[in-house]
């Protein structure tokens, strides 16, 4: 897939409010610092489509962004660390509950694991949530360049493991990322473009 356009839409904190267009959505998910917003403006093409912070927890509402003008890119807070009050920490995490159960228009999230790390349980916790809803999910490993191919083998194999020792009976879909290498760019791209033409076809919305 291209990108010819990328455009950003909206932020809010509000579901009903998201838009209403009937084309497919992806959200991008995952644990403060993860490198979300690097990924998304690799991803795209676009330096400052979306804002990278050293401070974690800088994404705190639904962000919105029109990609060739025929499927949504969503930028959610990240859960777990942020330095937000605890009011304003239960606020954006109730929304984003809401906007998975709620969001008729999104037909994958993304969930960003940094690989540097061993399978965190807020990590698991919330794939574990997403497969319990039925909301369908790929993994997106990013920061790769920081580790040697063996030990990012290494670490994919044990967190797959780590999930199949859950409730898990398959493993969900997964891509290895470094947004300073545009690793995995083409890869995440293809697998959208080809949900994409499924739903095209199907005229769900």
């Amino acid at each position: 897939m291209k990108i010819i356009s990328a455009e950003f839409v909206m932020s809010n904190s509000n579901v009903a409010q998201c838009p209403k267009d009937p084309i497919p959505e992806y959200a991008f998910i995952g644990r403060s610092n993860v490198g979300k917003s690097s990924l998304i403006n690799m991803l795209t093409e676009r330096k400052h489509l979306a804002k990278t912070s050293g401070r974690p927890g800088k994404t705190q509402l639904i962000n919105h962004f029109k990609i060739n003008n025929n499927w949504f890119l969503v930028d959610l807070p990240g859960y777990g660390y942020a330095r937000v009050s605890k009011k304003d920490k239960k606020t954006f995490q109730k929304y984003i509950t809401e906007y998975f159960e709620k969001r008729k228009q999104l037909v994958c999230g993304f969930v960003l694991v940094d690989i540097r790390h061993d399978p965190q349980p807020i990590d698991l916790d919330f794939m574990e949530w997403l497969g319990s809803s039925g909301i369908p999910f790929a993994i997106i490993f990013t920061k790769a360049d920081k580790l040697k191919p063996a030990v990012i083998e290494k670490q994919v194999r044990s967190y797959l493991q780590k999930l199949l020792d859950g409730v898990w009976e398959e493993a969900p879909s997964y891509f290895i990322t470094s947004s300073s290498k545009r690793m995995g760019r083409d890869e995440v791209l293809e697998f959208i473009d080809g949900i994409n033409k499924e739903f095209l076809s199907s005229k769900k919305f």
